[in-house]
């Protein structure tokens, strides 16, 4: 194979002139030959045994044409666009035959290709970042969620209930005389100021003991889901079988001990904090690293073929597809959950899409301007890497990812890594939560 020419036809728009030597054509030709004769029938001949010559004389010297250059046109067309130093990223391409005979095969094939990018000013750019600063409050509200996790509900039955009390009831409800449909629950747990009922009726549970039968009286709201029942007033009859309240361990270095690795109230509550400032500490850095990639978006220049962006989509959505599967779902049974039809999920794909193809291109670009070019070394890494992630052998990995590929995923993160140390942070007096 060898390239004759490669001409810009176009907005990311390049045609190939691909010559391939009548050698390897010709041997395309009898490979073709071998595969199809067995089906041929040439009169005076038993099927699949008539010599080649005959075949092309009786059907026409081209009638093997077709499947040799089927056969050879991939390679041959993947080889053009390495020596062209293009790259394309459509699989629908443009085919047409300039020449086939004796002396070899000659086709054009145009191609959509990456865009040209430019990106400046990619070093300094401005971003603010949140100041990490964990209080004893803080800690003190961690130690409250250990403590809850850890509670048990204890019966009262001294006293009338109160709020924030779990009251266990049945209940009924009327509009007049009718009681309505979903009006009617039994020895449902109800925490009394949680406003998970509508307005009025938890706090007419307050104040009653175990045992009492009561009426509760309500309005329902004017913008109510239950069409037939806004703005109508009800009557609950309740019936209050058991008042609970929640009881909180002692928080000591008994406790401590029982649910962590540490002895003491002093040493938890400094792991806590530890582990509350590096979550903070990675909220405020992605915030920033989000900032920096939306100002990429921003800064790259580019007429980005629409190719491009729909590949990344199908990506995105296989990727999905996957998450689903392992939680136990199909695609089609989450569409019909969602109400979604195919070309809405691909729309609310689409945003992401764009972002990921424009930093992408941002990040190659900076790649080639700072001449980052990854060693060996790094890239014998980086496999070793990924193999002891997915608990892969090493050179089953290196089937899967070309070296090429591996090669220029890493130039982008280091690209990345340019434009991060260059950030001009400022800090905020919003503390990061």
């Amino acid at each position: 194979m060898s390239l004759k020419s490669c001409n810009k036809v176009d907005t990311n728009r390049s045609q190939l002139e691909i010559e391939i030597s009548g050698e390897e054509f010709e041997k395309a030709l009898e490979a073709a030959y071998r595969r199809e004769n067995k089906k041929i029938m040439i009169p005076g001949f038993r099927k699949g045994k008539a010599p080649r010559a005959f075949v092309e004389k009786y059907y026409g010297e081209n009638i093997f044409y077709e499947d040799a250059i089927n056969a050879l046109y991939p390679d041959a067309l993947d080889d053009a666009i390495k020596a062209a130093g293009i790259e394309f990223v459509e699989d629908k391409i443009d085919f047409e035959l300039v020449s086939a005979g004796k002396d070899g095969l000659v086709f054009k094939a145009t191609v959509t290709t990456k865009p040209e990018v430019t990106i400046e000013n990619y070093k300094g750019i401005a971003v603010t970042k949140k100041p990490v600063s964990i209080s004893e409050e803080d800690v003190d509200a961690e130690v409250k969620k250990v403590l809850d996790r850890n509670s048990r509900m204890v019966t009262v039955e001294d006293r009338a209930a109160q709020k924030d009390d779990i009251a266990v009831i049945d209940f009924e409800g009327f509009v007049g005389d009718t009681a309505f449909e979903g009006g009617k629950g039994e020895n449902y747990s109800l925490t009394l100021g949680s406003g998970q009922f509508i307005p009025g009726f938890e706090n007419q549970i307050v104040g009653h003991k175990t045992g009492d039968e009561f009426d509760v009286n309500v309005t329902f709201p004017e913008k109510y889901q239950a069409e037939e029942l806004a703005g109508k007033e009800a009557v609950f009859k309740v019936k209050l079988h058991e008042i609970k309240v929640k009881e909180l361990p002692e928080f000591d270095d008994e406790f401590v001990k029982d649910v962590s690795d540490f002895d003491t109230v002093e040493a938890y509550r400094e792991d806590i904090k530890k582990n509350l400032t590096e979550a903070a500490e990675k909220r405020a850095n992605d915030e920033v690293e989000n900032q920096m990639v939306d100002k990429l978006v921003e800064l790259v220049q580019a007429e980005i073929p629409e190719a491009m962006y729909e590949n990344r989509i199908n990506d995105d959505i296989r990727d999905f597809g996957y998450r689903l599967q392992s939680q136990g779902l199909n695609f089609e049974t989450y569409l019909k959950y969602t109400g979604m039809d195919a070309n809405s999920i691909r729309a609310s794909f689409r945003p992401q899409a764009e972002r990921q193809v424009k930093v992408r291109l941002a990040l190659e670009k900076i790649a080639e301007l700072e001449a980052i070019k990854p060693t060996e070394e790094e890239i014998s890494a980086e496999y070793d890497k990924i193999a002891k992630a997915y608990e892969m052998d090493v050179e089953n990995v290196k089937k899967m990812i070309a070296e090429e590929d591996l090669a220029k995923d890493i130039a982008v993160e280091k690209a990345a890594g340019i434009v991060r140390d260059a950030l001009a942070i400022t800090e905020t007096a919003e503390k990061a939560e």
